[in-house]
């Protein structure tokens, strides 16, 4: 009757495999930069704190606090108000505190509440002089 098929397997990619493995286990060539300084961490990637509810609050309010020209900019060593996004991270932090009421302790709804008054009363003082 007919031939049984015959089934053609590749054995080529083994030995590319096997390049490949060997290939990763060797040292990288250097091209202008010891192999060293390519596995150290960047001088610039420095250790965070751990991440935390106060820690998100004050990144926001001190967001606010540029943008409403309280404080310098980091990077400008400016104090310029923007009035608009600091309407916006207001908002953003009254959205945090709607959002996370009956989920956080009475110390941090209080002291979430304090400072969303404070920058309130900061942007009104702002806009009213602008």
């Amino acid at each position: 009757m007919s031939e049984p098929k015959k089934i053609i397997i590749d054995e080529d990619w083994k030995s590319q495999v096997e390049a490949e493995k060997h290939a990763l286990d060797e040292p990288p060539k250097a091209e202008g930069q010891p192999a060293a300084d390519a596995q150290s961490p960047d001088e610039d990637d420095m250790e965070m704190p751990p991440a935390s509810f106060d820690l998100l609050v004050t990144s926001l309010v001190s967001e606010a606090m540029i943008s409403l020209g309280q404080m310098p900019h980091p990077l400008t060593g400016k104090a310029g108000v923007q009035r608009h996004q600091a309407k916006y991270l207001i908002d953003m932090i009254g959205v945090l505190k709607e959002k996370t009421e009956g989920n956080i302790s009475a110390e941090e709804t209080s002291a979430l509440a304090d400072v969303l008054h404070q920058l309130r009363m900061a942007f009104v003082a702002v806009t009213k002089g602008a």
